[in-house]
């Protein structure tokens, strides 16, 4: 075990808080770089639905892991532990300080508890036979499934994250055990302090709106003409996210605008009071700020006595 861990400040909170702007100025200010903890914006293409900060802002502070998969490619929790590894080992060997920010609740946990993840090797024959069943009853069916199997594992996956759930049940299946089961956790190997946003879910749910209005506005519904254009399927994953399978139904002819705008703010308030389960403001890990208020010189004065 290092008896010196580096430090690691950990920036949580549900869409639409306010985590990109806040963690840029935490980040600016301290000299820090950004590692999302993000599952959307690792696709390239995919910028209005997933929110990704603008380009102005990507310049402002050195980000990680955004802008670094097609639509297509396969990626897994896995990965992503893998890959943040490297780049929070890489920024510390720098004397730089790292920021994880993000809202996937799966990605944060795995990162902070020391995840180590079941070492079944993949069956891609029965992973696909999965899928096609999965496709064909709807993710919210396979969820069902996998709740009857393994309560824990369907808690821990956010969203309607189909492929996930895959995983979860090719494992269950060639192990005969549960897959939350099998999940190991070991000391981490950082410093941590985690930083928790939030604001009233009356405001918050305010943003979300306006937020819906602006990527309607920031051309939504071209960026997903143009993935559709460029060959991906509707039925990928990445194309699951909310906003974009609405959008996808929309132009399908589905249902009208205004009913696919109405799911997305739906769905995303649904996902908000998901996310709520992962960030949870009883946690005594947490420092929790309003951002109802400016509290970012707190912020700032917690992060710097915690490195002092």
């Amino acid at each position: 075990m290092n008896e010196n861990p580096e430090p690691l400040i950990v920036v949580v909170g549900p869409t639409a808080v306010g985590k990109t702007e806040i963690s840029i100025r935490l980040a600016e200010k301290l000299g820090g770089e950004i590692v999302s903890a993000d599952s959307r914006l690792i696709y390239r293409g995919m910028n209005i639905g997933t929110a990704k900060p603008a380009p102005e802002e990507l310049r402002r502070v050195t980000h990680h892991l955004i802008d670094i998969a097609d639509p297509d490619d396969e990626w897994s929790l896995g990965e992503y532990l893998l890959q943040t590894s490297k780049i929070i080992t890489e920024i510390q060997a720098r004397g730089v300080l790292p920021f994880l920010v993000g809202g996937t609740g799966q990605y944060i946990q795995a990162v902070v508890e020391g995840w180590e993840l079941p070492d079944i090797k993949p069956d891609l024959a029965l992973r696909q036979v999965i899928l096609n069943w999965g496709e064909r009853i709807g993710v919210e069916e396979v969820r069902a499934r996998l709740e009857l199997l393994d309560p824990e594992a369907a808690a821990n996956i956010d969203g309607p994250n189909l492929r996930r759930m895959v995983r979860a049940l090719e494992v269950i299946f060639r192990s005969g055990r549960k897959f939350s089961a099998q999940q190991k956790k070991s000391a981490s190997p950082h410093r941590i302090l985690q930083i928790g946003l939030i604001r009233s879910r009356e405001e918050l749910f305010r943003r979300i709106d306006l937020r819906i209005e602006k990527m309607i506005s920031d051309g939504l519904i071209e960026e997903v003409k143009a993935l559709l254009e460029t060959g991906y399927s509707p039925e990928l994953s990445s194309m699951s996210a909310i906003g974009y399978k609405q959008i996808v139904e929309y132009l399908a002819g589905k249902y009208s605008l205004d009913e696919a705008l109405r799911q997305i703010g739906s769905k995303t308030r649904k996902y908000v009071r998901q996310q709520a389960n992962w960030f949870r403001l009883d946690d005594p890990q947490v420092s929790w700020y309003d951002l109802s208020s400016d509290p970012f010189d707190k912020m700032l004065g917690e992060i710097q006595q915690f490195l002092s």
